[in-house]
Parts: structure tokens; C-alpha cells; sequence
């Protein structure tokens, strides 16, 4: 657990990960310069903010978090594609890729989001991570999944957090989503609740639950907040369009 961090500015997994593990989500009170509409840590480079402003944001984000390395960070395309980070990969393009697994101290893995759900594994021992980006279509696409067989831990032996997300009261679809998971898994209906004809509310945090048990990860934390609904800590694409992005980044220290 990353520790010492202002709680109005940073996420913090509570979750009983390794000692040796640091994880944490940044919100947009953190130490940023980016303007409206994306005010004021803003760290999603594709967002449309200046470069100059996500470039500050950044490095101000490796300082707060003391971060051994720079972010691996993903270009993200909601699907289930893996990467494995090494310790002598450099932190150059991004890779396309919607999950990062590294085995090495000091790789910091990141994910960015604005509603949809960052997924963090820690082996118990600390010795193996991942950061997954899920949304609906990532997660109809296999990407927890994918992450988890990339993974050289047996499940059993993970932890998982479930990082900010639109949350289960705010996130309205349609008829395909719930479809396109039904037809996966006819019990992910339990994850949607009718609004209207032809709307579903849906639970992005009890899809990915599911999806985690379902493959053996017993031991779940997080998933308590919503993006949408908190505008003054949170990015929210659904709620603004226009919008900044957050980072939440896991990693292993260095001894």
C-alpha cells in the first residue's frame, strides 16, 4: 500500500497486498497545471489538454509518488491484448495493449481512465502485477482474462482492487451491451437493472467480480466509487465528453 498520500487528491488501494507493492489512482485535485476543461491533473496525452500541461502533469506525478521509474503507459484500444514490461524495457512508445504484467521491482505499470474500470493483481508474495483497463467492451473482450493467464501466479494466490469507475447507479446502456454479455454469460444479468424499455443500469464493478471468480481470484477489494457522480475529484468521459483522464499505477519497489 502506498502510504502518506493526501486522500483528497489520491486513491489509495485498501487491500492486503505484499509490503513490497505500491498502488495508488490520482484524481484531478492533484498537483497539476491543465486549464479548463480538464483542471487540473490531467494525465491522458490523447484527451486533447496541451502537451506542455500533460507533459508538467506527469512529471508531477512521478515526484508525488516518489515513482522508481517512469509509467509504462498503454495506448488503449478496449481490447484484451497483454504486455509483459522487463526490467530493461524503456518507457518509449506506448504499446497497444489494454493489460501490463511485469515481474520486476521498480517497472511502475499504468493504466488512464475517465469511467471505466482499472483493475490492479498482486501475487500475495509481491512477487508478480498487473494493471488491466476494463471497461465493457474490454471485459466482453476477454482482458481480465487475458491478464490472468498471462500471469505466472495461480489465482488463489492473487489480490485484486478494483479502482474508480462510473458506478452501478450512473452507468445507463443499452440493450446490445447487456446482450453482448448475456450471450457470455447468461449470470451477468444479475449485473443489470432495468430502465425502461429498452435502458439498462449496469455494474461494471460486479461484471469484473464475476469474471475474477469465475477464473479463481477470491479475494476482490475496492470498486466503492463513481466516477460520474464525484465531478470534483474525478474525470468523467459520460458526464463531460470533453474531458481529463487519471492514472492508476502499481508497482514493485526496489530493495
Amino acid at each position: 500500500m502506498t502510504v502518506g498520500l493526501d486522500p483528497d487528491a489520491w486513491v489509495v488501494p485498501r487491500w492486503p497486498a505484499s509490503a513490497v507493492v505500491r498502488a495508488a489512482t490520482s484524481t484531478r485535485r492533484g498537483p497539476g497545471v491543465s486549464r479548463e476543461p480538464y483542471d487540473r491533473f490531467n494525465l491522458g496525452a490523447g484527451s486533447g489538454d496541451e502537451p506542455d500541461a500533460v507533459a508538467k502533469n506527469r512529471a508531477a506525478l512521478a515526484t508525488a509518488l516518489a515513482l522508481p521509474s517512469a509509467p509504462r503507459w498503454l495506448r488503449q484500444v478496449h481490447g484484451a491484448a497483454v504486455v509483459e514490461f522487463g526490467a530493461g524495457d524503456e518507457a518509449g512508445s506506448p504499446p497497444e495493449a489494454d493489460a501490463a504484467i511485469t515481474r520486476e521491482p521498480g517497472v511502475v505499470l499504468a493504466i488512464l481512465s475517465a469511467d471505466c474500470l482499472p483493475v490492479l493483481l498482486a501475487a500475495e508474495d509481491g512477487t508478480e502485477i498487473a494493471a488491466i483497463h476494463a471497461g465493457w467492451r474490454g471485459i466482453a473482450s476477454g482482458v481480465i482474462e487475458a491478464a490472468l493467464g498471462a500471469m505466472r501466479t495461480e489465482p488463489a494466490r492473487l489480490v485484486a482492487w478494483l479502482g474508480p469507475a462510473i458506478g452501478p447507479d450512473a452507468y445507463e446502456v443499452g440493450a446490445d451491451v447487456r446482450d453482448a454479455m448475456l450471450q457470455q454469460d447468461p449470470s451477468a444479468a444479475d449485473a443489470f437493472r432495468a430502465r425502461g424499455a429498452q435502458h439498462w443500469l449496469c455494474d461494471l464493478y460486479a461484471l469484473a467480480r464475476a469474471r475474477l471468480a469465475a477464473r479463481g481470484v477470491r479475494r476482490p477489494y475496492g470498486g466503492t466509487h463513481c466516477t460520474l457522480g464525484d465531478q470534483a475529484r474525478f474525470y468523467s468521459y459520460r458526464r463531460d465528453g470533453r474531458t481529463g483522464r487519471m492514472a492508476t499505477l502499481i508497482w514493485r519497489t526496489v530493495a
